[in-house]
């Protein structure tokens, strides 16, 4: 087993409470290692668990959990988690997992989880769309489907992602969420393979020549996973199409990281909105 076996792996840091009086990593803890990795597998795949997986009429319980130990994770060490989908049956799926510290391969695993009705925990066939959700991925597909358009189009959907994210989680009023601007902006929407909306944003004209980006939002199950990214590319994307050469934004100061990696830089300093700091952002197109 190899590390180029695997499409998905998630780096874990070993912490001091999961190292045993022999200065190894315990057992029972690569177990955990395993969950938290299949937490972020299903990210990956722009599912929010357990959401997605009710949506398509059923569960996943665990049937069999199995580690093979080749060689012990110490202290501090950082491992990478990988995890693979090599079997799906009627109602049930095999995931193979490793373990490396580098290139040196630690731990073998296997996880078999069954779909079942959650009244009745009995086998039901896995979904169609499931099965395709699976081989999309680990034959290299694109997760995630950014869609653009008015309001009238993707209103519907972007107002739920925004009032989930910012009138809900983060406690902006109502009233300052929403404005006339909504009816001439570009938005985007983006997907997964299950046409579940995830994340969304917003194009219109700052001053000639400068596109400002807004009401960036992802729902917080799916952070992390890429659709906030999809859809920030997507904007910038139309921006450059309809000849803008510079974009704007105002971004929240806990996600200017987010930002920047995408190649904005802060310009001026924090300011507050709506209650937030936030700092100005720009990036040459």
């Amino acid at each position: 087993m190899q590390r180029s076996d695997f499409r998905f792996l998630l780096r874990l840091r070993v912490r001091w409470a999961e190292v045993d009086p022999q200065g190894i990593v315990f057992n029972g803890h690569y177990l955990t290692y395993f969950d938290t990795a299949m937490t972020e597998y299903w990210r990956t795949l722009a599912v929010p668990y357990p959401e997605a997986i009710h949506r398509l009429g059923g569960d996943l319980y665990a049937k069999k959990s199995s580690v093979e130990y080749h060689a012990s994770a110490r202290y501090d060490d950082l491992l990478d988690v990988g995890i693979k989908c090599s079997r799906i049956g009627n109602s049930s799926m095999v995931f193979t997992l490793g373990i490396f510290r580098g290139d040196e391969h630690l731990i073998t695993g296997e996880l078999v989880y069954v779909h079942a009705d959650p009244k009745t925990q009995t086998a039901t066939p896995l979904p169609q769309g499931f099965r395709q959700l699976l081989d999309a991925f680990e034959t290299g597909q694109d997760m995630v489907d950014v869609r653009l358009g008015g309001w009238d189009e993707l209103g519907g959907q972007a107002h739920a992602i925004r009032t989930e994210v910012f009138i809900e989680e983060q406690r902006i009023p109502a009233e300052m969420e929403w404005d006339e601007a909504d009816a001439t902006s570009l938005h985007a929407v983006a997907y997964n393979r299950l046409g579940q909306p995830l994340a969304t944003g917003r194009l219109l004209e700052h001053v000639p020549g400068v596109a400002k980006i807004g009401r960036m939002a992802v729902r917080r199950a799916m952070r992390g996973g890429g659709a906030g990214r999809a859809v920030l590319e997507a904007l910038m994307e139309a921006a450059r199409e309809r000849g803008y050469h510079e974009a704007v934004l105002h971004a929240q100061t806990s996600a200017a990281a987010f930002y920047a990696r995408s190649g904005f830089i802060e310009r001026g300093p924090t300011f507050d909105e709506v209650g937030i700091p936030h700092v100005e952002m720009v990036k040459t197109l």
